[in-house]
């Protein structure tokens, strides 16, 4: 495993150039790559220039979002432009490709949910195979998502585990603690999987005081910080399992937003190298 920053969930807005560099002067050892950007630098130059940045700073390439609206209708064209982002990702050794899924619907019955998903993502994740690319499905675990909607649809691991394999043999899941916490996951749950099935890793924390049935997706803590979300116990499974891909903090804190980014940056890989230490972690 490896500690990975996604700037945006931190709030900060830099090009490439400049998370790289944010990376290395804080410690990062990889970052989300911005594919559309990266795919830009590449036409402009070459896909062994952008590969060059990164062994310049030191840093790995994580994962890298799905940039394909895959909820409404999309055509073969969108499925060209993402295998040529594809082909350059993987180059630059991301083949970890990600995305989440709502917990409810407001017009589809379970059942017709799961036909939907199948067909809008089976032909992405094809597309990523050919180039050696996984998909990971995110499940959002928190109940007052869901609680209101008029269908419910997938909110557990075992769940996405499911849709994922009625998808294909390349999509597995997107693994955040606080969804995996929310959904009254378990310890078991994880050593229940293969290192295969987990493409991606989010870690954050919960706010203390507040019971798991009333969390509100959007308000969490850094890594750590209240010790409500058993993290140590999360990534020692992890790492018992095998799983050696990016951890990610995605803690939607408003105040990191309001750092500059090279303290908000600090802070947050201070945190995560707390939990990756207090979990004998390298």
């Amino acid at each position: 495993m490896f500690r990975n920053l996604a700037p945006g969930a931190l709030g900060i807005h830099a090009d490439l150039a400049g998370t790289l560099a944010l990376a290395r002067d804080a410690g990062w050892q990889g970052i989300d790559v911005p594919i559309d950007e990266a795919l830009t630098l590449a036409a402009a130059a070459s896909a062994e220039d952008v590969a060059a940045q990164f062994a310049e700073a030191g840093i790995r390439a994580g994962g890298w979002g799905l940039p394909l609206d895959w909820r409404q209708p999309y055509d073969a064209a969108a499925l060209d432009r993402l295998a040529a982002q594809a082909a350059l990702a993987a180059r630059l050794g991301s083949t970890r490709v990600a995305t989440w899924l709502l917990p409810y619907s407001d017009e589809r019955p379970f059942r017709a949910n799961v036909a939907f998903h199948v067909a809008q993502l089976q032909p992405i994740a094809r597309t990523l195979e050919a180039h050696g690319c996984r998909l990971a499905l995110e499940f959002i675990g928190p109940r007052t998502m869901r609680q209101n909607q008029r269908y419910g649809f997938i909110y557990s691991l075992e769940g996405m585990m499911c849709l994922a394999q009625a998808i294909g043999p390349n999509v597995g899941l997107l693994l955040d603690c606080w969804h995996w916490y929310t959904s009254l996951g378990t310890l078991a749950d994880i050593r229940a999987l293969d290192a295969a099935d987990i493409v991606y890793v989010h870690v954050n924390d919960a706010p203390a005081g507040i019971p798991v049935e009333a969390q509100h997706d959007l308000t969490r803590r850094l890594p750590g910080a209240t010790g409500v979300i058993d993290l140590t116990g999360f990534l020692t499974t992890l790492t018992a399992i095998g799983y050696d891909g990016p951890v990610t903090p995605e803690p939607f804190e408003r105040r990191l937003h309001d750092l500059d980014p090279e303290a908000a940056s600090r802070e947050a890989h201070a945190a995560l190298l707390g939990a990756w230490r207090a979990a004998g972690l390298d």
